[in-house]
């Protein structure tokens, strides 16, 4: 799985014109499943997500987690993480189908409200229009085959 996390003063996604999800100070999440990906790895990176420390401290230090920051959640569904680009044409093969990526995804967003968060979404498989006002910036890119 891969999640490119973004620390964000807000964010929203729309469908169709019409706001799907918005949140305040948190993350804009991009996740993305792998064909191989199961349990164990959707797991995994809600626990990583949920737990980095790039919030600033009392002294600018970025050493707050999410939850201690009170930081909220938006969590996209973003299978073009997977895009081979060894031609000009990314093909998106290795990304997984929606019938293992969706029960997967909903695990992440599952885990992360278990752990305390506002959690916001869009739709899996539907066009969305994603608007983040960045903070810092600080941005993340996690893979569970690297944690």
């Amino acid at each position: 799985m891969r999640a490119v996390v973004t620390r964000v003063s807000s964010a929203s996604v729309s469908i169709r014109g019409e706001i799907q999800g918005k949140i305040g100070k948190g993350f804009l999440i991009l996740l993305g499943v792998h064909e191989d990906d199961g349990q164990a790895e959707a797991i995994k990176i809600a626990d990583k997500i949920c737990g980095l420390r790039v919030f600033e401290d009392e002294n600018g230090k970025m050493n707050v987690n999410p939850r201690d920051a009170g930081a909220e959640l938006l969590i996209i569904s973003q299978f073009t993480l997977f895009a081979d680009c060894k031609s000009r044409r990314p093909g998106f093969s290795k990304a997984a189908r929606p019938d293992t990526a969706i029960p997967l995804y909903q695990l992440v967003i599952r885990q992360c409200q278990e752990q305390g968060f506002k959690v916001e979404t869009g739709s899996f498989g539907e066009e969305m229009l994603v608007e983040s006002v960045n903070d810092g910036p600080v941005t993340i890119i996690l893979d569970t085959k690297e944690l």
